[in-house]
């Protein structure tokens, strides 16, 4: 007697695609980065770092602005979907300001000597991370929805009074974090690559965790009938 073959689900052959793709893409980039990118005189190859820093420094202040949004949207509408999107985007903002400190230091080490310095860049990027932080903290400690999602739409629209303070810090205070480093055509255009790459990455990300968020209140829900 033969066994039937089931076929592997539509949705999850579908599902594959965008996974590959963006693995695809983020090693591509990474490798033009690493291999095509010409190497800067002065740093040597401790300049490729920047290919990273920078479009996970994007990301950060990204985040940012999408949690404040979409938390400004709950306390219109009082719609937990919209808390969905910016519990998503704090997870993925704290991963991507944890991963600009960290590459940060590394710059600093190869470029100033030292893997810290209170300079204005780096304070207000370390206040962006703590408010991360603190916003994943309180969350945590609360298990009331939408009291959570009241008082973290408040604290990120809070925290995104420093977004113009991370942007600007490098023109308005006096520190010796470049504004914006000289950079051959070549380097210009693989670091813009990068950062399309990432921020499509992101995106995709987000909608990801944003689905997870969403089954993981249904089920809830379902299980306390």
């Amino acid at each position: 007697m033969t066994k039937k073959v089931s076929s592997p689900d539509p949705r999850q052959v579908v599902s594959i695609w965008p996974t590959a793709l963006a693995a695809g893409l983020l090693t591509t980039a990474m490798l033009a980065a690493g291999f095509l990118a010409p190497t800067e005189a002065t740093m040597g190859h401790a300049q490729r770092i920047l290919y990273l820093h920078v479009p996970v420094a994007w990301a950060s202040l990204l985040c940012m602005v999408i949690m404040a949004g979409t938390g400004l949207l709950y306390l219109l509408r009082r719609n937990l979907a919209w808390d969905h999107w910016s519990r998503a985007s704090s997870e993925l903002g704290w991963l991507v300001c944890s991963l600009t400190l960290l590459s940060g230091s590394l710059w600093a080490r190869a470029a100033w000597g030292t893997w810290w310095t209170w300079e204005p860049r780096l304070t207000t990027a370390f206040i962006l991370w703590a408010i991360y932080s603190g916003y994943l903290i309180v969350r945590s400690s609360l298990d009331d929805r939408h009291h959570a999602a009241r008082l973290g739409a408040v604290l990120a629209i809070i925290g995104a009074a420093d977004l113009p303070m991370v942007v600007m810090a490098t023109r308005w205070f006096r520190g010796i974090h470049p504004a914006s480093p000289e950079m051959n055509p070549t380097m210009r255009i693989l670091l813009l690559a990068n950062v399309a790459v990432f921020s499509a990455l992101i995106v995709w990300l987000l909608v990801q965790r944003r689905a997870q968020l969403r089954m993981e209140m249904q089920l809830t829900s379902r299980d306390s009938r």
